[in-house]
């Protein structure tokens, strides 16, 4: 019972990241062409584009109904006779470069390219700048008392004490 437990507990273990990480492929049955061609280069093209809903996800994957739509989008324009470059660039004239999952780079698109790096750099400033304020409070604190204080430190410790007890 032990065994067949652990085997089944191991099984899960493997299949899970399996099924985490798979895409979810979100395109309708009732959205495909029948022509399996079209179909696997309209797939294709699909990989390429991102979901202006989700952002992080192709509109092959995503369930947005923006996505749906451009899915739909793609596959007319194919079915029309349009190139996989033409399709492409149709999608781009209607919505800018930004529906691309891997933008070109030129002037229009430095913005996306460059944001990570910007980012990334104004984050280790701000780490640098934290520590180096730590340091500077903790070297500006004194390790001794002043002449006050340790006056004042001596005529509290000279008091007796008085609590009460006897």
């Amino acid at each position: 019972m032990k065994k067949a437990f652990l085997t089944f507990i191991g099984i899960i273990g493997l299949a899970l990241p399996l099924a985490i990480n798979s895409p979810a492929h979100a395109v309708n049955p009732d959205e495909m062409l029948s022509n399996t061609v079209l179909e696997e280069r309209a797939r294709d093209i699909s990989q390429e584009l991102r979901c202006l809903v989700c952002q992080n996800q192709s509109i092959d994957d995503s369930d947005a109904e923006l996505a749906r739509d451009l899915r739909i989008l793609v596959r007319e324009r194919l079915v029309a006779g349009d190139t996989d470059p033409e399709v492409i660039d149709y999608i781009v004239a209607r919505y800018g470069d930004y529906v691309l999952l891997n933008p070109p780079l030129k002037p229009e698109t430095y913005v996306l390219w460059a944001s990570p790096i910007v980012l990334a750099l104004l984050a280790l400033i701000a780490v640098v700048a934290f520590y180096r304020r730590k340091q500077r409070e903790a070297s500006a604190k004194p390790d001794t008392l002043s002449n006050d204080e340790e006056t004042r430190l001596n005529e509290i410790l000279a008091k007796p004490q008085n609590d009460g007890s006897k």
